[in-house]
């Protein structure tokens, strides 16, 4: 069963379009970063860099090295999620520089904050 979407809001993709992040607008409550690695590079993995993040190859290739040593390679439109997993490093093995789009959803403001407005963010007499 499919669920009726807003006219305008969505599009149907091409049959070899890939996805991209930094062609368009993030809907409101999102960021992104950009992440580069250059040709021949690596970027040593922390968890945390990718935490609740999906993850778009926008150009080039990377290759992620698991703990064990295998490697996996994701050209240009892979999307991954790479958040938990047993990885070492992120490596380019391409002529160009690989850049990837990092999507997550914004941090909220913590409750506890020393914000003078009140809590969430609703002033208080």
């Amino acid at each position: 069963m499919s669920l009726p979407r807003p006219p305008g809001l969505y599009r149907e993709m091409e049959e070899n379009e890939r996805i991209s992040f930094i062609d368009g607008e993030l809907p409101p409550g999102f960021e992104m970063q950009l992440v580069s690695v250059e040709p021949g590079g690596t970027r040593p993995y922390r968890d945390a860099d990718w935490w609740d993040s999906l993850v778009v190859v926008e150009r080039g290739q990377v290759e992620l090295e698991c703990v064990r040593g295998g490697r996996r390679r994701f050209a240009q439109g892979a999307v991954m999620w790479l958040a938990g997993l047993p990885l070492v490093a992120l490596h380019n093995p391409g002529p160009d520089p690989a850049l990837l789009a990092a999507v997550s959803r914004r941090r909220a403001q913590p409750m506890n904050s020393d914000r003078s407005d009140g809590l969430n963010g609703k002033a208080t007499a």
